[in-house]
């Protein structure tokens, strides 16, 4: 009886022991990691060049661009939507800036070109009309005047005379006429000789300045052709002149 009490009891913690090493071996899995994320798109590039950057009012411009990873692409002002890759041409009438924005999943991206627009020059200005050698022979063959009854040549009348002979010594193509003048004061034939006199005081004085003696020839008019009709000293010493014709 005492047997089997022991060999019950040796039966019973064996089974205890048994029945903790079967649950000692039952541990439970690991969790399953989660799959990995999907990659995140790829953001946008854009590029945008022109083929000038300085241009005059009037002359074209080619835009050019290309793009990766974009969706849409839009270029401003003025264009609107365009191709992931192309070229435009254009012709700003000022200064402007072109930009092109570029839109992917990814988010966007954009790239401006700035195109100066220089103003034409101003035209020249007009050209005057080149003057006729009669105007130019009016402007600076200048007479000499002489004190009554004199034919010395006065020292307004030098200054005068080297402005002629520098004028002549210049266009040595033009031949003169110096013709003697007189105030109406005088008989005719006296005065015709003073004014000879004085035509030819004249042309020596400008052979001295360099002018050749062949292109001068003199007359005198004596009093016959006044250049004023008053009887005053003013209008006198006008008359009492050797003045200039260019010959034909």
């Amino acid at each position: 009886m005492r047997s089997r009490s022991k060999f019950a009891l040796l039966s019973l913690m064996v089974m205890i022991l048994f029945s903790g090493a079967c649950r000692k071996q039952a541990v439970a899995p690991p969790p399953t990691a989660p799959p990995p994320a999907p990659p995140a798109p790829a953001r946008p590039t854009v590029t945008l060049q022109a083929s000038q950057t300085f241009i005059q009012r009037g002359d074209g411009v080619s835009l050019n661009w290309s793009s990766t990873n974009a969706t849409e692409l839009t270029l401003a002002p003025g264009i609107g939507r365009v191709s992931p890759e192309g070229s435009t041409r254009v012709t700003p009438a000022d200064s402007i800036t072109y930009t092109i924005t570029a839109t992917g999943p990814g988010g966007t991206a954009d790239m401006s070109v700035r195109i100066t627009v220089a103003a034409p020059p101003p035209p020249p200005p007009p050209v005057a009309p080149m003057a006729t050698i009669e105007e130019l022979f009016r402007t600076n063959v200048k007479d000499a005047f002489f004190d009554y009854n004199m034919a010395d040549i006065r020292t307004d009348a030098r200054d005068s005379l080297a402005r002629t002979a520098e004028f002549l010594r210049s266009h040595p193509q033009i031949r003169v006429v110096i013709e003697g003048h007189c105030d109406e004061r005088g008989s005719t034939e006296y005065n015709l000789g003073l004014g000879e006199r004085r035509a030819q005081a004249v042309r020596q004085f400008l052979i001295s300045l360099g002018v050749s003696a062949d292109r001068m020839d003199t007359v005198s008019l004596g009093k016959e052709r006044p250049f004023c009709t008053q009887s005053s000293e003013d209008c006198w010493q006008q008359n009492r002149r050797g003045h200039f014709v260019m010959a034909r």
